[in-house]
């Protein structure tokens, strides 16, 4: 049996799955805000809920915002603030007498894809997470690819590729940095240039419902949104050149963007065309949970 842990700034949900997928067993908690040791201890309590449930042990595997650096151990990069500057991993297999794995969750949603979602039977899945922020992971043969230093795939702060005049020289990243994707191309970043534009809030399915009945306004700022998404897979594909692309992540959800892309991509590619798959991931909001859970699937 698999066990996943998705462990977001809000929630943890766990997961079993059998060999063949099916789920055994599935418990959401909010994750604790009052300190690092109390998080530990939901974990395990989730693990314990699981096998309870399911009448099994399984391998254990967590998806975290951030990344462990694969020398130290020490988790960076998180939103889920608690848990920078600790060795997670460690930790957790101390609390649980038993190895535990640990990545970043966009690579986790990536693993999920490729083993039996939308890049089943894929060598090289590469997942896109279009959310609050602009994330991606790396799965090569169905396992993360970290990379080196543990930071493979973290486009949401490489700057937005192919800058106007007018969006030289960008917007200041929570990271500290000028420029971020993490900025523009996510739900974030649609809203924040409605806002620019016409000084007014609004959230993005706003927005998008605006553009789609013809407002000129949300119909620019989603064309602005649209054409910076292409460009970050332009990019990647002149870099990485993956088998298929796998969005995730609440803009996801807007059917159209998937059916615009390779048009607008094409634009800014080293090449004639664009055919790489584009898909919405299979799995969902489950995509991290699971593969967190694959962690172990050899």
């Amino acid at each position: 049996m698999f066990i996943g842990i998705d462990w977001g700034g809000t929630k943890m949900e766990v997961i079993a799955l059998d060999r063949g997928g099916e789920t055994r067993a599935r418990h959401r908690v909010p994750t604790p805000t009052s300190g690092y040791d109390d998080c530990i201890r939901a974990v395990v309590e989730l693990v314990a809920a699981a096998e309870s449930t399911a009448g099994e042990r399984g391998s254990i595997g967590i998806g975290i915002p951030g990344s462990p650096n694969p020398r130290t151990g020490i988790v960076r990069n998180s939103n889920a603030v608690l848990i920078n500057g600790k060795p997670l991993g460690r930790d957790l297999e101390a609390a649980f007498g038993r190895p535990v794995r640990l990545a970043n969750d966009a690579n986790c949603l990536a693993v999920s894809e490729a083993v039996d979602g939308a890049g089943k039977d894929a060598k090289l899945v590469f997942g896109v997470i279009v959310g609050t922020g602009h994330g991606g992971g790396l799965a090569i043969d169905r396992r993360v690819h970290a990379g080196y230093q543990g930071i493979a795939a973290e486009i949401g702060h490489y700057p937005l590729p192919w800058m106007t005049r007018d969006e030289y020289p960008g917007h200041r990243c929570w990271c500290g940095k000028l420029g971020c994707l993490d900025m523009y191309a996510c739900g974030t970043g649609l809203e924040l240039d409605y806002r620019l534009t016409t000084g007014m809030e609004r959230r993005g399915r706003d927005i998008i419902e605006a553009s789609r009945s013809g407002d000129p306004a949300a119909s620019g700022v989603y064309e602005r949104f649209v054409d910076r998404l292409a460009r970050s897979l332009a990019l990647l594909t002149n870099i990485v050149d993956p088998d298929v692309f796998v969005l995730g992540g609440g803009m996801s959800n807007v059917d159209e963007i998937c059916a615009e892309l390779p048009a607008l991509i094409t634009k800014y590619l080293f090449g004639d065309s664009f055919e790489t798959p584009i898909r919405k991931a299979v799995h969902g909001d489950s995509s991290g949970v699971r593969g967190a859970a694959w962690l172990w699937k050899e």
